[in-house]
C-alpha cells in the first residue's frame, strides 16, 4: 500500500507526506534522518493518513493536502478521527 499522511509536530506544526511504510517512516522522522522539516519539531506523531493501491493516486492527494491551509488539514484530521481512521504510532 501508499500512504500519505500528516504528522503532528512538537512545536504544533503540520507536516505532510508519502510512504509505503507508515511505522518505519514514523521511526525514521522520529530518529531525525526524516524531512528536514520535522528534525528541529521533534518528537512527532501520526495524526492522520490514508491509503492508496498505486503511488500515483497517493502523491496527488499529498500534492493536494499540501495545499490546503491549516485550517482545512485541521478539520481533515478531524474528520478521519469521527471515522475511525486514525492510527498513531508510538517510538
Amino acid at each position: 500500500m501508499n500512504y500519505i499522511y500528516i504528522l503532528k509536530c512538537s512545536d504544533g506544526t503540520l507536516y505532510t507526506g508519502y510512504t509505503n511504510d507508515l511505522k518505519n517512516r514514523l521511526k525514521v522522522h522520529n530518529s531525525g534522518k526524516g524531512a528536514k522539516y520535522t528534525r528541529g519539531r521533534l518528537p512527532v506523531a501520526i495524526v492522520y493518513f490514508e491509503a492508496f493501491e498505486t503511488k500515483s493516486e497517493a502523491t496527488k492527494r499529498e500534492y493536494y493536502i499540501k495545499h490546503l491551509n491549516r485550517t482545512e488539514k485541521l478539520k481533515l484530521i478531524d474528520k478521519g478521527k469521527n471515522k475511525g481512521e486514525i492510527i498513531i504510532y508510538s517510538k
